[in-house]
């Protein structure tokens, strides 16, 4: 018998939960069901959650054991290893379908380990959430006022003469699919994750009785056990009871809540100073923000900033979005992207960037520089490999343009502003798709969410305008509702373009999704390939899709013409008709 308990320390505006788990031998003649929790504190917490998993060996096979405990370990240590910026399903999936290839693999390899497989239930805790994710035939219910509601399907085929034929589980076949369920949580619920060798025995009534009878999670998960076990079932028996006792209010989270107590700084004037920060420069000052160039006192000298903040008198969406960015920010640890420094002293609603010298592609090209197709290649290379470091973290940009990328003395590349950018893990709802409209992929003018095909998308714009100062489909305006057919070649303005160039771009600015680069990876091999293996062109547009209306009318006055054609030839074969 495993038994254990664990509690959270009480902390304001926290998830307060208390969990208890008991996994019995029961029928069996060994215990193939494996159980277990993890309980961060402080910031983890929040933005990763408390995660509970429970698994059971596919019965029959003697490494059952061995694949739900590797399952329920790996789950644990593996998932709080994944970026913040990611959703928890995705999160989920990831390492879920990592442990799944493993097993796979073992059963490939090794005649011993075939068919070795496993059920898993598990359920992550975050804010005021539940994240449940399922495999198989284990089960996990929610228990409120009284009331056991059935949260998972069991994953399993009809058979005559057998129960519980697994039709999905982990390690049983490559082709691996979780099933996910969202919902809210309240203070005095509980989830019970159970194994079928304890839910197949006991009537649902039975189970809402013993917890309503047993307030303390352990003590609930011993008396399910105990009960599976005297009505005698046939194979192991395990529960894990998940008690919430207080869970944070909607709204927004622990660090958006820290930063909106900051006051805003007053507009700020070259030589003065803030936190021990000293104003060198204003560098950009826009309708909302502010950025200035500061210098603070080290022991090696002074050392330059960029302090980025808001205009007073901003009001709470804002200072949020400025909070929101930051934590964006300081998560993003690469070398394409300014990095977050941290100011102990800091009092006032700003953060601090590293600073680096250069300028912005705009401001080159307005400058009158005349990139050619290396540069492109070269800029390329970095733009999209920091798109990629962004993308595998959940992060979308939203307004890649030359705006927003700049080139520091060395030629090296770095991307600027995510104030626009959203993540899986902390999804924005907003009324309209933000961006630039001449970078702004087609399918955002018809509300169509910002993915990671519409951030390449505009990564090919971008490429596209430095090369020819055009747009492939010209100039988009504000508020306009523009037409999109094939893009213009880039070797109309810029004869000296090569084809295999030319072919990426048009590829990256196709007008539909699924002719554009499905990842960035793709697109930085088509670039890498360059001229030794070029991309074909990408295949015309059929007349139907770039001009629709103008194809409708062309159908319109054939059939007309047509029609014409045989009046005319009836009746200069009959032309008694006329009478």
């Amino acid at each position: 018998m495993k038994t254990f308990k664990e509690n959270l320390g009480p902390r304001r505006s926290q998830l307060e939960v208390a969990v208890g788990g008991t996994s019995r031998i029961g029928g069996r003649a060994d215990n193939q069901d494996f159980l277990g929790s993890a309980l961060p504190q402080g910031e983890t917490l929040e933005q990763k959650g408390a995660l509970f998993a429970i698994a059971d060996g596919v019965g029959g096979h003697a490494l059952g054991r061995e694949a739900a405990e590797f399952s329920v370990r790996s789950l644990l240590s593996d998932y709080y290893s994944t970026p913040e910026t990611l959703g928890v399903g995705r999160s989920l999936d990831l390492v879920l379908n990592a442990t799944n290839r493993w097993l796979v693999a073992q059963g490939r390899r090794c005649r011993e380990y075939a068919g070795m497989a496993t059920t898993l239930t598990a359920v992550v805790l975050r804010g005021n959430r539940f994240h449940l994710t399922h495999v198989g035939d284990s089960r996990a219910y929610l228990w409120r006022n009284g009331q056991l509601t059935q949260l998972t399907e069991d994953h399993v085929w009809p058979h005559p003469e057998l129960t519980n034929v697994l039709s999905r589980a982990i390690g049983l076949d490559e082709h691996f699919k979780l099933d996910h369920l969202e919902g809210e949580t309240q203070p005095g619920d509980r989830l019970l994750l159970a194994t079928d060798g304890a839910w197949s025995v006991l009537p649902k009534a039975r189970i809402e009785d013993l917890l309503a009878h047993n307030p303390d999670p352990q003590g609930a998960a011993d008396a399910l056990a105990d009960q599976a076990e005297t009505l005698g079932s046939h194979d192991n028996c395990s529960c894990l009871v998940i008690a919430i006792t207080s869970v944070p209010g909607p709204g927004l989270d622990h660090w958006l809540e820290t930063a909106l107590q900051r006051p805003l700084p007053p507009t700020l004037g070259i030589g003065q100073t803030l936190d021990g920060l000293t104003v060198e420069a204003l560098l950009h000052r826009s309708r909302i923000t502010l950025l200035y160039q500061v210098s603070r006192p080290t022991l090696q000298g002074p050392e330059k900033l960029v302090l980025k903040t808001l205009q007073s008198g901003s009001g709470d969406e804002a200072r949020a979005a400025l909070s929101h960015e930051e934590w964006l920010a300081r998560r993003v640890v690469n070398h394409a992207f300014p990095q977050v420094v941290s100011h102990p002293e800091r009092s006032h609603l700003y953060y601090l960037m590293t600073w680096h010298e250069g300028e912005t592609l705009a401001s080159r090209l307005q400058r009158g520089h005349r990139f050619d197709p290396e540069e492109i290649m070269n800029l390329g290379f970095g733009l999209i490999k920091g798109l990629g470091h962004l993308h595998r973290l959940g992060i979308l940009h939203r307004d890649i343009k030359p705006d927003n990328l700049h080139i520091d003395t060395e030629g090296h590349l770095l991307i600027l502003d995510l104030g626009v950018a959203a993540s899986e893990g902390n999804p924005l709802s907003e009324i309209n798709n933000p961006g630039t409209p001449s970078y702004m992929a087609p399918e955002l003018f018809t509300g169509t969410p910002c993915s990671e095909s519409s951030d390449l998308y505009a990564a090919g714009v971008t490429l596209y305008n430095l090369l020819t100062r055009k747009y492939p489909y010209g100039e988009i305006e504000p508020f306009q509702h523009p037409h999109f057919g094939p893009p213009v070649p880039p070797t109309r303005y810029r004869p000296d373009t090569p084809e295999w160039l030319e072919n990426i771009l048009l590829m990256a600015c196709a007008p539909h999704p699924r002719n554009r680069f499905e990842t960035a990876d793709e697109f930085l091999i088509a670039l890498e390939r360059g001229a030794h293996r070029p991309l074909t062109r990408p295949r015309p547009f059929p007349l139907i899709e770039r001009h629709p209306s103008m194809t409708l009318k062309i159908f319109a006055g054939l059939s007309l013409l047509g029609n014409l054609v045989a009046l005319y030839y009836f009746f200069s074969r009959h032309p008694m008709g006329l009478r």
